[in-house]
């Protein structure tokens, strides 16, 4: 399953992150992609406040510390891939615990490391079209978890 949708404004990123948080449940990955400045901290902050996180915690890029973690109806999980040359560097912190418990995973620069995310992943390209708008294009191989929430969610993708 593959659609896109265009987001003309950081508020609107806001609000498509938004209601994809409302509908993630506990397992679920979301993988990131696209350049810096894209969005893909903004698309995060939308899906952490649709997943209830607590709003005294700022939702900032993990880039240095790798991780945050983010209380909310389920956990969010929120790692940054991009100041690392190896998946290797991911064992210390034990990633595949936390793709595989009972939060939700999210994922920025997950295009450095594609072979370590399971076939249930929602990729999310994040494309610059000009100053102001962003194409985000949906991706999954397993349309039984996603296809339905999705299209309930954006039934302007195409």
């Amino acid at each position: 399953m593959k659609f896109s949708l265009l987001s003309n404004s950081v508020e609107q990123t806001h609000k498509f992150g938004e209601a994809l948080g409302r509908t993630v449940q506990e397992g679920d990955i979301i993988a990131l992609c696209g350049e810096l400045g894209a969005g893909k901290t903004e698309l995060v902050r939308g899906i952490a406040r649709g997943m209830e996180c607590e709003k005294n915690i700022p939702v900032a890029s993990p880039t240095y510390i790798l991780l945050r973690e983010y209380p909310g109806r389920l956990w969010l999980y929120h790692f940054d891939f991009y100041r690392l040359d190896s998946p290797v560097q991911l064992e210390g912190i034990g990633y595949e615990e936390y793709f595989e418990g009972d939060g939700v995973c999210v994922v920025e620069w997950a295009d450095k490391f594609p072979q370590i995310f399971p076939e249930q992943t929602l990729w999310i390209e994040l494309e610059i079209v000009s100053e102001n708008t962003r194409k985000l294009v949906f991706q999954t191989k397993m349309d039984k978890i996603w296809k339905g929430r999705l299209e309930k969610i954006f039934p302007e993708g195409k």
